[in-house]
């Protein structure tokens, strides 16, 4: 016997993946804010990671960033991209949400 999973059964057909429940995102608690430019031909963005949340709940909280700033944005990965150096700006802001916020790298 093989561990894939059941993709097909004679009952109800072809079964999709994403019938299966979606596994909670897992980290520490801490937020962790940095900013990137590696990859963007030297635009800077700033990305907050380490989030436990579910997707809708990023997008949302992304929604309010992105306002805050004034910039656009995006999820990507569990993983919210603020355009600019908002650092400071969002750093208080998720510290008032009662955040644990550090800010992480140059």
């Amino acid at each position: 016997m093989t561990n894939n999973p059941l993709v097909y059964s004679t009952d109800f057909g072809r079964i999709k993946e994403s019938a299966q429940t979606p596994e909670k995102p897992t980290g520490d608690g801490i937020v962790r804010i940095r900013r990137e430019t590696k990859g963007r031909k030297g635009k800077g963005v700033t990305t907050i990671s380490g989030l436990i949340m579910d997707n809708n709940e990023l997008k949302g909280l992304a929604k309010e960033l992105k306002k805050i700033c004034g910039t656009g944005g995006a999820v990507k990965q569990q993983t919210i991209e603020i355009q600019g150096d908002n650092r400071d700006k969002i750093k208080a802001y998720l510290e008032q949400k009662n955040f644990t916020v550090k800010l992480a790298g140059g």
